[in-house]
């Protein structure tokens, strides 16, 4: 007589395991440097001088935000400029990718000292240099705006002129601002005062 054989499901199971890690196998061996450089932060293909070179030429840019780029692409600079260059936003990293990305090497020392001496948000009279002016403005009361109003009334179409044009109304805004200010602190003061 004929011996039938029969495939049970134990046998079934275990060729389907076998498969799916044989199929495990076969794919993560395709791209096997992109596992390790998400799990040491990219160092194995991306070198911190090439960060420091695109940082040089986009300084608005984060380094982490351009490490993130250069591991994606490669560690390919110019492919990062070039991005860059025709307006296209380099993605953002993810909240995993945490590189250990140090201070540019040549202004450690400089940036370090220059962080503690100056105010991380100075004020508008020290950002734009009207020290003088406000010493003018309370010495000359109203003088600056009756001054203001002798300026062309129109566009320039000379480049220096609209410059120029733009500089004196930002000054005379922040002066304005200043103004206002001092008026409502002595008007605060007065109220204190009475109370």
């Amino acid at each position: 007589m004929a011996e039938q054989t029969s495939i049970n499901f134990g046998q079934i199971f275990a060729v389907a395991i076998v498969g799916y890690l044989v199929f495990r196998w076969f794919t993560a061996s395709n791209s096997p440097s992109t596992p390790s450089s998400s799990r040491n932060g990219g160092r194995s293909r991306v070198s911190l001088a090439h960060v420091e070179q695109v940082a040089q030429m986009f300084p608005q840019l984060d380094r982490r935000t351009i490490m993130w780029d250069l591991q994606r692409n490669g560690g390919s600079v110019a492919a990062t400029t070039e991005r860059v260059l025709t307006g296209r936003p380099l993605d953002t990293p993810p909240p995993s990718f945490r590189p250990q990305i140090p201070e540019p090497a040549t202004n450690t020392s400089s940036t370090g000292t220059t962080r503690q001496a100056k105010p991380a948000n100075p004020d508008l009279i020290t950002r734009y240099n009207l020290a003088n002016k406000v010493t003018q403005q309370a010495d000359a009361g109203e003088a600056t705006t009756s001054g203001s109003s002798s300026k062309p009334p129109g566009w320039s179409a000379n480049k220096n002129e609209r410059a120029e044009a733009l500089k004196r109304r930002r000054e005379e805004m922040v002066l304005s601002a200043r103004r206002k200010m001092e008026e409502r602190d002595r008007a605060n003061k007065a109220a204190a005062a009475s109370t």
